[in-house]
């Protein structure tokens, strides 16, 4: 059996879903693949310099600004992130060549930004000729040094023609940019439902006939989203809300705190994202790749906001929306109540669902294949 690694982190949930759904497909299609899923973090620990001035992971760090909605002025904390590593990019290194001895793999595959121009090099310095490749987790790069490297050695998995244009910007020919229909997604998002929109509104103690807005802003919540909720309570909108709080237990014992006049229902951390899409008919979030891409593949436009406390490497999602046709983007939610009132007028709504429907988003099978073929073994018809 061929071994292959997988490196991610948890700076935000996308990296270890993108990790976990290539696990899944890879067991799902039999592969002779020995899969094994890496916590960056945990490689990197001891030269964390944010872990050892505050006792807090870097990851963690991330995830409470998202949570907390402090990403103004972002882009300089990236590249500030960015400098640092390129100051530890030496100790780096060598900290992952000890790790790949005593870890040898056949392919080592990167989830995650910023890194990987040290994962490069110490791989190939310890296993020359052995391919690595960065699946990009976002709709594009935000470059310099973000998700791809000037590194003949680096191969590239690209979900949008956007990103695979950087790709060859920065050198990389053809042969090592493999392009996909979109971003990869756990299996789940893809499997057939036997419960219809009405009947999963029903199990959730919703009104089957009302409007339904899906509430997601990642796995840890953000306070936004209580705002949001309030705003359009206000108003009185013909709208029943999901709310997705994920790990963030505060933000729920808020929201059941307060006695609602619209239908709400409450969610705290789930891995069925997928059937409470089924119930809705339209996403609120941020402009995150993840968020997106499962809407598309559930059939759900989107309602987004994209300003100057967008995350950097999100806000090409915003405008990927605006030119797919898929949705609204917002300046702020604070014109939320606007943005609801176009997404149920039943015109918009059905140019935007009929757009979704032309959307075919197959790289769960695309992967593994690419993948394979990296391995040097034969081509194998993936199921449809």
């Amino acid at each position: 059996m061929k071994k292959v690694h997988v490196l991610f982190h948890d700076g935000g949930g996308g990296h270890r879903n993108a990790a976990v759904a290539l696990n899944t497909i890879a067991e799902q299609q039999q592969r002779p693949w020995d899969v094994e899923l890496i916590q960056f973090q945990e490689i990197t620990d001891r030269l964390d310099i944010l872990r050892k001035l505050t006792g807090i992971r870097i990851q963690e760090q991330y995830n409470v600004l998202l949570q907390n909605g402090w990403t103004l002025g972002s882009v300089y904390l990236l590249r500030l992130l960015q400098a640092t590593i390129r100051l530890f990019h030496g100790p780096l290194v060598h900290l992952l060549e000890d790790f790949w001895r005593q870890k040898p793999a056949d392919l080592l595959v990167s989830v995650i930004p910023h890194f990987n121009r040290e994962i490069c090099e110490s791989w190939n310095n310890v296993y020359p000729g052995r391919p690595f490749v960065t699946l990009i987790t976002d709709l594009a790069d935000f470059p310099p040094h973000f998700w791809i490297e000037p590194l003949k050695e680096q191969y590239v998995i690209a979900g949008t023609e956007r990103a695979a244009e950087q790709a060859r910007t920065l050198g990389h020919d053809d042969a090592r940019i493999f392009r996909t229909s979109g971003m990869i997604l756990r299996p789940d998002f893809y499997a057939p439902e036997d419960l219809d929109a009405l009947a999963v509104r029903n199990e959730l103690g919703l009104q089957p006939d009302l409007r339904t807005a899906i509430v997601l802003f990642g796995g840890h919540g953000s306070k936004v989203m209580y705002a949001i909720a309030e705003r359009l309570d206000a108003e009185q909108m013909p709208l029943q809300l999901i709310l997705i709080c994920g790990r963030n237990e505060e933000l729920a014992a808020k929201f059941r705190a307060r006695t609602w006049r619209m239908p709400v229902k409450v969610v705290g951390f789930t891995k069925e994202i997928h059937k409470l899409m089924r119930a809705a008919d339209f996403l609120i979030g941020k402009p995150g790749p993840g968020s997106i891409a499962e809407a598309m593949v559930r059939k759900l436009p989107v309602l987004i906001e994209s300003n100057a406390w967008t995350l950097p490497q999100e806000r090409y999602n915003a405008e990927w929306v605006v030119e797919k046709r898929v949705g609204i983007v917002l300046k702020s939610f604070r014109q939320v109540v606007q943005g609801v009132r176009q997404m149920l007028e039943p015109v918009t709504l059905a140019e935007f669902s009929k757009n979704i429907e032309a959307l075919e988003n197959r790289a769960i099978v695309e992967i593994p294949e690419i993948l394979s073929k990296l391995l040097g073994e034969p081509l194998q018809r993936t199921p449809e």
